[in-house]
This record gives C-alpha cells, sequence and structure tokens, in this order.
C-alpha cells in the first residue's frame, strides 16, 4: 500500500504523565498542555486538523469536527525517559533496565582510569547545566588545560573543552576512549562539548558537539529495513541516537529549521523506504531551559511548515508524528519527563479518520512500518490495518 514512510519525531513534546510517571517523580508533568496553557493559548491548526485536539486537552487547539488522519497516544514500555530509550523503542527494542545515571559525579575507579588512559586530570565531575558548569570552570579550564568532565540527570558522560585547548577532533578521539572505559557501566553516551570565549561571560558552546551513544543492544527497524534492501533516511540527531547503524543516508542538522529543510531533501532522494527525522529544538533549546515561550512559538513554527511538507507527499506515502518522551518546561528542575507522547498518522490516500487510541509502547510505530514493508520479527502490534 505504501512505498515510503516519513517519521517525524518532536523531541520532548510528551501530552500528559504515565501512570508510573509518579516512579520518576513526573507525576505532574504534561509538556504540550502544560505549554499551551501558560500562553494563553497554542496556534496549531494543521496538527488539530490531523487530530491532535483529540488526544489531549489543548489551549487553543479545539477537537477537529471533520478531522483528516488518525490520533493517539503511546505509553513508553523501556525503563528510563531519555532520547535513546525513546527512539529505539520507536524501532522496536525495549529496554528493560535503564542506563545508569549518576547524580552525585562518576565514581573514582572511572574516573582514576580516564585519567591513566588520556593522561588528562579532569575539572567537575558533577551533575551540572552545561552552560553553568563553563561558567564556574572555564576560566580554570583554560589556565591548566584540564577538560571539564560532567554529567545530567540523563546518562550521560559529557566532556567539555575549549577549541583551542583541546581541538575538537582530539576531543571526539578522547570520547572514543571513554566509550571503551564505560562499557562495563551502562552508560548510555558519551557527549563531546566542544566551547570557545575569553572568559566567564563570553563562553559559549559551538555546533562541535557530538554524541557516541552505545550501539542498540538488538536488531533496530532500521537495521531490518536496509538488511531487506530499504533505503534509510536518518535527519537530525538519528545517526547519534542509533550509533550509525542502519542508515543508508544521513543529514546532520543544527536545529529544526535545519531538520524541516533536510527532511524535505530526503524525499528528493529516498522513494522507497523510510526517512526518520528528530527536530531537537524542543528538547535542547526549551525544554531543557525552561523556556515555556520559545517551545510554544518551535511548535508553532513546525505547524506552520507542515503544509509544505504535506504537499511533497504522494499517494505512496504515509507520515507518522510523533515524540520519544516528555519535557515539560514548566515542572521544577529541567529534566525529561516521563509522559504518553502524541501520535499522528496522514496519508492522501487515506479517506477516513479515527483514533488509534492508547498504545501500549511505542513500538506500535515499528511494528506497523514493518509491517508495510512485510519484515517479520519486530516487537510491537501494527496499527497498519486500522488505517481505513
Amino acid at each position: 500500500m505504501y512505498k515510503r514512510v516519513v517519521l517525524i519525531v518532536l523531541d520532548g513534546v510528551g501530552v500528559g504523565a504515565l501512570p508510573d510517571a509518579v516512579a520518576y517523580g513526573d507525576e505532574a508533568a504534561a509538556t504540550l498542555p502544560h505549554i499551551a496553557q501558560a500562553v494563553g493559548g497554542l496556534s496549531l491548526p494543521h496538527l488539530a486538523k490531523m487530530g491532535l485536539g483529540h488526544v489531549v486537552s489543548i489551549a487553543g487547539v479545539e477537537p477537529e469536527v471533520l478531522p483528516q488522519g488518525y490520533w493517539g497516544k503511546m505509553a513508553e514500555r523501556s525503563s528510563g525517559k531519555d532520547s535513546v530509550t525513546g527512539h529505539w523503542e520507536l524501532s522496536g527494542v525495549i529496554l528493560d533496565q535503564p542506563f545508569a545515571t549518576f547524580p552525585e559525579g562518576f565514581p573514582e575507579e572511572i574516573i582514576a582510569v580516564f585519567t591513566s588512559v588520556t593522561s588528562l586530570t579532569p575539572l567537575g565531575n558533577v551533575a551540572e547545566s552545561g552552560t553553568d558548569i563553563l561558567r564556574r570552570l572555564g576560566e580554570e579550564h583554560l589556565r591548566t588545560g584540564r577538560p571539564i568532565i560532567y554529567t545530567s540527570s540523563d546518562s550521560v558522560f559529557q566532556i567539555a573543552a575549549h577549541e583551542q585547548i583541546i581541538p575538537p577532533e582530539k576531543l571526539y578521539a578522547i570520547c572514543h576512549q571513554v566509550e571503551e572505559i564505560l562499557l562495563p557501566y551502562n552508560v548510555c553516551r558519551v557527549i563531546a562539548r566542544p566551547f570557545v570565549g575569553s572568559c566567564r561571560d563570553d563562553f559559549r558552546r559551538t555546533d562541535g558537539r557530538r554524541d557516541f551513544p552505545r550501539r542498540p543492544t538488538q536488531p533496530t527497524l532500521l537495521e531490518r529495513l536496509q538488511s531487506a534492501g530499504l533505503a534509510t533516511g536518518g535527519v537530525g540527531k538519528i545517526k547519534d541516537l542509533f550509533a550509525g547503524q542502519g542508515l543508508s543516508r544521513v543529514w546532520s542538522t543544527s536545529n529544526n529549521t535545519e531538520g524541516m529543510c533536510c527532511t524535505l531533501e530526503a524525499l528528493e532522494e529516498i522513494i522507497t523506504g523510510l526517512v526518520m527525522t528528530n527536530l531537537v529544538d524542543f528538547d535542547m533549546l526549551y525544554g531543557h531551559r525552561s523556556d515555556v515561550a520559545g517551545f510554544a512559538a518551535a511548535l508553532e513554527a513546525f505547524d506552520a511548515w507542515l503544509p509544505q511538507l504535506l504537499r511533497c507527499l504522494t499517494e505512496n506515502d504515509l507520515l507518522l508524528i510523533t515524540a520519544d518522551h516528555g519535557c515539560d518546561p514548566t515542572m521544577p528542575g529541567t529534566d525529561h519527563t516521563r509522559e504518553y507522547v502524541p501520535l499522528l498518522v496522514w496519508s492522501p490516500r487515506i479517506a477516513g479518520a479515527g483514533s488509534l487510541g492508547i498504545r501500549q509502547t511505542y513500538a506500535d510505530v515499528a511494528a506497523t512500518i514493518a509491517d508495510i514493508f512485510s519484515i517479520d520479527g519486530v516487537f510491537g502490534e501494527s496499527f497498519l490495518a486500522d488505517l481505513t
């Protein structure tokens, strides 16, 4: 029925706390509804037409009387609430054990091996905001040449270094070394954080960030599609989230605008197969920085771009829009939030409309795409037959 699937992940756009959110301290989270309420209503007419107003109550987004497409929401079955876990589940891989986190900093044994392997004694080793730690330790880093190590509420080992002290390529090589060090500790990602500037008020991170994630624990949908001879394109940080596995073409981006532009480019190149896009600004720029107004503006900008995407799709295409977790900027702290994610499904071919209900796992997306391309063995329950 379909020859190409476009899967767009709105990073951090949750729609309400999961039943187990209390275990994560997120029982009050509801990213999209809270943002809409805080700004006095959102203008998302095209997402509304696709059924978003039927998914959850959103100020300014009324349930469409004559929607075009199918809608629902999905629960995360894996343990955790980070981007890697969410994207892996969207590709059919479920994690029973969450990645390890280190809210008090990394154990001395890890730091000792880091120092031995790299011949560098690090600064920091705390859980702290990346911008805050640059203001606090950036000048000392310039004086001493010692890299700054820090983490967050996520399972990440981040290394910040000024580009004139440790050039990016050398920093990336160090990150590769750290990947090996951390294998026994179940850390999800090593992240290189190059920065520039001359003093604490001038330091700023560059677009040279690079992620070094663990490889998926089993074959993902991307790998299965590729093995079947189908094209797979990753736009945005998809390459980083899947450690480059299962992708025949990659478009790297720095922001949502580039991500949307590159999605259209991908459609010109990939005629049969899967285009998977991550739009990162919702999470990276606004959710983690508690910027409600910025988050709202980014949502409206995405909605305004949607008609351009829809005009590029044919009856052979299926569009899926979802998210990987929540990142409620109205909540205390700056952590991800354990939430349901929206599911919107559209194609020029679809004549009907209706609810897909509450899906019990994000992996239903993987199962549906696998169903389209006759790929066996993918976890999840396909909703392809429900798209009349």
